[in-house]
């Protein structure tokens, strides 16, 4: 047993602990969240050495000090400090390191320690930020996730690297403290290439919500209840961008964002000149290094998926396409698709036993999206789509994969509040102004549906569905809340009156032109 160093710098140390930052007798956020002392400060000068339990310091006659073990009485000398300067800034502020190993005494491990020294004996940290957030990812590597699952977790900002831990029950019960100890991390976002920005209303209804999309084409919201802590997470979060942004010179950022990224010969020939050593001549260590280098940095310099989207280079999807970026692009205030499925569905009779009740094969409903996905020209006269349940299922697939349902997160409050009106003349009145406040695309869409299955259900002798049947099919997929609530079942029979009673009303909701 050896004596060691002195804790470590305050920006070196690791985030606290929950029982430090979090204390039991807290019942509320806190105003200030962990920010690690001198991350946004000037540097702190290192502490000095300090005598570790069960060692005791003294002089000998000689004049040397000396750290003698209370039980094997062994004495070791203590290291003459030496300072490193980790940059300009530091100059004034050394940090201690240690003489070699086989004359240092290790220090005694100690439950619970934040410090981590490395081989050399100097712990190097560079966490930015911690603190519980609430998160929840909206796009997978350019794939819109159906639905936003938003959860507790701790979060680490460390090295231009931003981690979500999983959620612990610690956590995920009062949302206030981080877990106990840190678990496999969830998600893990390099801030390399990514932007942050403050979440549009059409995203989520929350406040306070961040926006952050990676290189890869995946992106987050985070949100915090406290206006405060999400403005130092964005600062610091924008702060970490904008240092990674910054490590390439501006010569070399204008000579990678000017190659054609559509052209594999030209990108061959930047890669092969580069890499290519002078003939007869013997390369050194530093001109490869160099080369490497700069191949990374060219290679790290690749356009981000949302990038090439702007520049048309890549077209969204349409299934899981969010319903307003759909129609604009498509320039019609109703999908292409889905007007081409009700057209197809009332050529080919509304007499279908069981129309929209009956599930189509899955495996053809899912060609079927992927040659909607892949090809302008659909073709739905096509024998491969003969099955009129296969159109139906495709068309409620549609509905399903929205990012947002047709009756936007925002009003499914305030639908479930008004068809549990009592007076039915009141209740019918709430429902009616409510459609009619929704967006655009969103109303367009709702009428031409409803319209389409209220012909549906005036040929209900034949094909046996009811306005009930029709409610219990689509009420589900066209209202529902943005997170689950335990009392899903109760709030399904909402749903379904919401879609019966419009369904009911639709002449009244949705007058003729």
């Amino acid at each position: 047993m050896q004596p060691g160093l002195s804790p470590l710098s305050p920006r070196d140390r690791r985030p606290p602990t929950p029982e430090t930052d979090y204390p039991e007798s807290l019942t509320s956020y806190p105003e200030e969240d962990y920010s690690p002392v001198g991350s946004f400060g000037e540097p702190r000068s290192a502490s000095p050495l300090a005598t570790p339990p069960g060692w005791s310091c003294h002089v000998n006659s000689e004049g040397q000090r000396l750290y003698t073990n209370h039980f094997t009485q062994e004495q070791v000398p203590v290291p003459a400090p030496r300072s490193i300067c980790k940059s300009s800034q530091d100059s004034e502020a050394p940090a201690l390191a240690s003489p070699p190993e086989e004359k240092v005494p290790a220090r005694l491990g100690e439950v619970g320690s934040r410090e981590e020294l490395s081989p050399a004996g100097v712990g190097i940290k560079t966490l930015d930020k911690a603190g519980v957030l609430h998160r929840t990812k909206t796009v997978d590597k350019g794939r819109r996730l159906r639905k936003k699952h938003w959860s507790t977790s701790w979060t680490v900002l460390e090295g231009g690297i931003l981690t979500f831990f999983k959620d612990s029950r610690a956590s995920a019960a009062g949302g206030l403290r981080p877990p106990p100890k840190l678990s496999t991390p969830e998600y893990t976002v390099d801030l390399r290439g990514a932007s942050l920005s403050w979440a549009p209303k059409d995203k989520s209804s929350r406040k306070n919500v961040l926006e952050l999309r990676s290189r890869d084409g995946s992106e987050y919201l985070i949100q915090h209840d406290s206006e405060a802590i999400i403005s130092n997470w964005h600062k610091a979060i924008g702060e970490g961008i904008q240092e990674l942004s910054s490590d390439l010179p501006p010569e070399e950022e204008s000579e990678s964002s000017s190659v054609d990224f559509g052209s594999r010969e030209r990108l061959g020939s930047c890669r092969e000149g580069e890499a290519r050593p002078t003939a007869g001549a013997a390369t050194p260590e530093g001109d490869l290094s160099k080369v490497r280098q700069k191949l990374r940095k060219f290679l790290q310099r690749r356009p981000t998926l949302q990038s090439l989207r702007e520049k048309g280079y890549i077209k969204d999807q349409v299934f899981g396409c969010a319903l307003a970026a759909l129609c604009e692009r498509e320039r019609s205030p109703v999908p292409r698709f889905v007007q081409q499925c009700i057209r197809t569905v009332e050529a080919r009779g509304l007499d279908i036993d069981g129309l929209y009740r009956i599930s189509g094969n899955l495996a053809t409903i899912q060609k079927l999206r992927y040659k909607v996905d892949h090809d302008e020209r659909l073709d739905l006269e096509d024998g491969r789509w003969e099955d009129v349940h296969v159109i139906t299922g495709a068309l409620k697939l549609f509905f399903r994969e929205l990012p947002e349902p047709l009756f936007p997160f925002s009003h499914f409050r305030q639908f479930i509040a008004a068809v549990k009106l009592q007076d039915q003349a009141q209740r019918n009145r709430c429902v009616r102004d409510l459609v009619r406040t929704l967006p655009a695309p969103n109303h367009d869409t709702l009428r031409l549906l409803f319209q389409h299955l209220c012909r549906v259900i005036e040929h209900g002798d034949q094909n046996r569905m009811s306005v009930q049947s029709v409610a219990i099919v689509f009420g589900p997929t066209l209202l529902r809340p943005e997170t689950e609530e335990t009392s899903m079942p109760m709030t399904m029979v909402f749903q379904n009156q919401v879609v019966e009673l419009i369904l009911q009303r639709c002449s009244d909701i949705f007058p003729p032109h």
